[in-house]
C-alpha cells in the first residue's frame, strides 16, 4: 500500500530553495508591516523615559495605562468618535446608493451615451479643479460647518465606480436580465431583487474602501469644519497632540505626558479599522479579483 509520501508530488532541490526564499521574503515583509504597529502598541503602555532610552524594542517597560486614561478624560475625544462613526456610516450609505446604480447603468450596453459618460468619468478621475475651487464650491453651497461637508464632496469615487461597473459586466449574466424582462420585471425591480443580492462581494469592497477613507479623513475636516461639536476624531486627536506639544516646552512633566499620549492617540485611531477588516476580508479579496481581473 502506497503511503501519502510516496504518491505525493516530488519537489526538486530548486523548488525547495525557491519556496524557502519566498517564505523568508514574506516573513520579512510581514515583520516590516507588523512591527511598527506592535511598537506603537507597547510604547503606548510603557513609561515615556523607557521608550526614549530604547528599552521597549521588544517588550513594554514599566507598564501603565495612564496615557489612555488621560486621552479618554478629554470629553472632545468622545465627541470625535461619535462624529467619525456618523460620518463613516453616512458616507458608506450615500456612496453605495449612488455608485452602485450608476455603475450598473454604465455596465448596460443598451444605455444611451454610455461611452461618452465613461470617458467623462475617467477624465474627472485624473483631472480635477483643485483644492481652492473645491473649497469655494462647498462654501457657496453653504455646506461648511455641516455634516454634509464631510459626506457629499467625496461620496462618489470614480475608481469605485469603474470597479463596480466591471464587476456587473463580468459577473452578472445578461441572460438573467432577459429572463426577468420576459417575466415583466422592470429595470428598477431587477436591479433591487436580482443584481444587488448577487453583488455582495463588490458591495463589501466599495463599503470597505469608503469606510476606511472616511474614518481617516483629515483634509476635508481641516478645510470645512471649524466648530468643535462637528470635528471628527482625526482633528480632535490632532488638536490634543498640538496642545500637549505646546505645553511640553514649559516643563519636563508636560513633555513626558505629550510623548506618552502620542502613541496612545495612534492606537485609538487605528484599532477600530484593524478590528473590522478581518470580517470583510474574504469579500474584499473576492470582489477585487472579480471586478478588476476578469474581462
Amino acid at each position: 500500500m502506497k503511503t501519502k509520501r510516496s504518491i505525493g508530488i516530488h519537489e526538486s532541490f530548486g523548488d525547495r530553495v525557491f519556496l524557502t526564499i519566498s517564505y523568508a521574503l514574506c516573513g520579512l515583509v510581514l515583520l516590516a508591516v507588523a512591527y511598527p504597529l506592535y511598537f506603537v502598541l507597547i510604547a503606548s503602555i510603557s513609561d515615556p523615559d523607557a521608550v526614549n532610552r530604547g528599552e521597549t524594542l521588544l517588550l513594554p517597560a514599566m507598564t501603565s495605562l495612564d496615557a489612555y486614561i488621560k486621552v479618554f478624560k478629554e470629553s472632545q475625544v468622545w465627541v470625535g468618535y461619535r462624529n467619525t462613526i456618523l460620518y463613516t456610516a453616512l458616507s458608506v450609505i450615500f456612496s453605495l446608493c449612488i455608485v452602485l446604480p450608476a455603475a450598473y447603468a454604465l455596465s448596460r450596453k443598451d444605455f444611451p451615451g454610455r461611452g461618452p459618460l465613461v470617458i467623462f468619468f475617467l477624465i474627472a478621475m485624473y483631472f480635477n479643479g483643485g483644492m481652492v475651487p473645491t473649497y469655494l464650491l462647498v462654501d457657496s453651497l453653504n455646506l461648511t460647518n455641516t455634516i454634509w461637508a464631510m459626506i457629499l464632496p467625496s461620496c462618489v469615487n470614480v475608481f469605485h465606480l469603474i470597479i463596480a461597473k466591471t464587476y456587473f459586466e463580468t459577473s452578472i449574466p445578461i441572460e438573467l436580465h432577459e429572463a426577468a424582462e420576459l417575466d415583466g420585471c422592470t429595470d428598477f425591480r431587477y436591479f433591487i431583487r436580482v443584481v444587488l443580492p448577487l453583488s455582495k462581494a463588490i458591495i463589501s469592497v466599495v463599503g470597505v474602501y469608503v469606510a476606511v477613507a472616511s474614518w481617516n479623513s483629515y483634509m476635508n475636516a481641516l478645510m470645512y469644519i471649524t466648530e468643535e461639536s462637528l470635528q471628527p476624531l482625526q482633528i480632535v486627536l490632532r488638536n490634543i497632540l498640538l496642545v500637549a506639544q505646546v505645553y511640553s516646552g514649559q516643563s519636563v512633566s508636560m513633555a513626558r505626558e505629550s510623548e506618552m499620549m502620542k502613541y496612545a492617540l495612534i492606537v485609538i485611531t487605528t484599532i477600530p479599522i484593524i478590528c473590522v477588516y478581518p470580517f470583510v476580508q474574504k469579500y474584499f479579496e473576492k470582489g477585487v479579483m472579480i471586478g478588476s481581473v476578469k474581462g
